[in-house]
């Protein structure tokens, strides 16, 4: 029989050997049995007891099985089954547009299936995809349609890699499995806060494009949807970037929250679209070291543990405030896509061992605090990223300031050393923000720096403008997944303001591939 154990702990200088001699003592037990692991976090709560926590499942004779249930933390083991995937013959390819996560694993579960697909893309192959985002970052030279937020993988590509969501769905085992399948560490399978890492994240994204080539499906880079061609209602077809026209009674939109050029096109077809919330606010960068002083304390174990991260959260008046994408050892990155306009991000090796540590503060945007018409969010969006181009003199110089500073109302003369490239300008960044955001922020910030004494330092520095957190509009959709304005186009994924992150994402574009194998008879 199989059981669950609970709370079984060890040591960070313990080697994972010892796992099986924890069970035993833990059930007093002295046969052989094999053993998984479950669930594996980091329990950090007691500073001077920090530990690994564990979940895991043993196989014993049923005899001391039924012992063994007596006992605190030990139930029955039940296996999870993955979702099944629906086999059906399908003649013509289904066409996706955008290979992030929610395009990718779209594609992944319909070739699973037995279709073709054909991948539209409007950014670049991975590795030429690297080259512009470097040149961006070396000289301050973009290419709006490759960049971190356009290209192979999507924005999910080039950021810490989190496979952490809110969501509970049996679609998730599936899509951790094809994880693991196109390269991923099985540890993903269990790690309580799974993460991939940028560098490991390209080789996982190319490796599913050669899965999806071999099938005898196609990948379309350096090619977007211009236009839609509607017939009565129904989708007929779509003309791309390169002008070619495809006649389809299908399109999985998968597009990225930041295809503004294809969200204003939808609105001139009469697509149905709504304003909806985000949130916007600045990078806060601080030294990884002092991350982990404020998170692990005098831990005896504090050179052996991971970077430090924390979640952050702030609510007066109804509005929140809050930590997002939390990169522990890792880089504030230039996540712009249109010229002239500067946003940021953040990002993580796989190892997560760069000297800095970072993580969006943004403020919750309402829709009603937008301009009026559908796109107003982009707009709000827009105006803050103009104002922070200027303030940091342009070339992608994104403007920064100490958090004391800011709180002092004061301009630095100098800052210390950051991860931003391709540089930092000193500036008061009241000057580019709303004032309401200006206050929410200085008030979140002496909340965090009570929650985590330390946050508030002359080495914490704010940086450029975080606007992209999620998408500002959402494409209305009905329970089959279909555009409420146009039978065939499915909206899907972030850019159709139903996800948020790369699980939730690619999740959303499963559960759309099977929908459509449903309605295919």
């Amino acid at each position: 029989m199989k059981l669950l154990i609970d709370n079984i702990t060890i040591n960070p200088d313990e080697p994972s050997e010892h796992i099986r001699q924890a069970i035993a003592e833990r059930l007093n037990i002295d046969i052989d049995f094999e053993y998984t692991i479950a669930r594996k976090s980091l329990d950090a709560r007691k500073k001077q007891m920090i530990v690994y926590r564990y979940r895991v499942v043993i196989d014993v004779p049923d005899d001391k099985a039924k012992l063994l249930l007596n006992k605190s933390d030990v139930s029955v083991f039940t296996e999870k089954s993955l979702p099944a995937v629906i086999k059906r013959e399908i003649a013509e390819p289904i066409m996706i547009a955008g290979a992030g996560p929610a395009g990718l694993f779209c594609a992944l579960r319909l070739i699973a299936a037995g279709a073709r697909v054909e991948l539209f893309e409007r950014g670049k192959p991975m590795g030429e995809r690297m080259k512009d985002i470097e040149m961006l970052e070396r000289e301050g030279v973009l290419d709006e349609r490759s960049n971190v937020l356009f290209g192979e993988g999507g924005a999910g590509a080039y950021s810490d890699g989190k496979l952490t969501t809110r969501i509970r769905r049996q679609e998730i085992d599936w899509l951790f499995k094809a994880m693991v399948e196109a390269g991923a560490p099985s540890s993903i399978l269990y790690e309580a806060k799974p993460h991939l890492g940028t560098d490991r994240l390209r080789g996982i994204v190319k490796n599913i494009r050669d899965a999806i080539l071999s099938s005898e499906s196609a990948v379309h880079f350096n090619e977007s949807i211009d236009d839609i061609i509607i017939h009565d209602g129904l989708l007929a077809g779509f003309v791309t970037s390169r002008g070619n026209e495809y006649k389809s009674g299908r399109l999985v939109l998968a597009i990225g929250h930041s295809a503004r050029d294809t969200y204003a096109m939808l609105v001139s077809k009469n697509i149905a679209l709504e304003k909806k919330g985000f949130a916007a606010g600045v990078r806060i960068e601080h030294p990884a070291e002092l991350i982990n002083e404020i998170q692990y304390g005098a831990s005896k174990h504090r050179d052996i543990l991971p970077a430090a991260d924390y979640a952050l959260t702030y609510t007066a008046g109804g509005r929140g405030v809050y930590s997002f994408c939390m990169c522990p050892g890792g880089r504030v990155i230039n996540s712009s896509s249109e010229s002239n306009r500067l946003c940021t991000n953040g990002m993580s090796f796989s190892k997560r061992d760069l000297p800095f540590s970072n993580s969006a503060l943004v403020v919750a945007v309402a829709p009603g605090e937008c301009a009026t018409e559908t796109l107003g969010g982009i707009t709000f969006q827009r105006d803050m990223e103009s104002a922070a181009f200027v303030a940091g003199s342009g070339s992608f110089v994104a403007p920064a300031q100490r958090v004391t500073s800011f709180l002092a109302g004061k301009v630095d003369c100098d800052l210390p050393a950051v991860s931003y490239r391709p540089g930092v300008l000193p500036v008061d960044i009241n000057r580019y923000l709303p004032d309401w955001m200006a206050e929410e922020l200085t008030s979140a910030l002496g909340y965090f720096n009570r929650k985590m004494k330390g946050f508030i330092s002359d080495e914490g520095v704010l940086i450029g403008v975080e606007t992209r957190t999620s998408s500002p509009v959402r494409i209305l959709r009905g329970d089959d997944f279909q555009s409420v304005s146009v039978k065939g186009l499915y909206p899907v994924g972030e850019g159709a303001g139903y996800a948020g992150g790369i699980v939730s994402s690619a999740v959303d574009g499963i559960r759309c591939a099977d929908r459509i194998l449903q309605e295919i008879t």
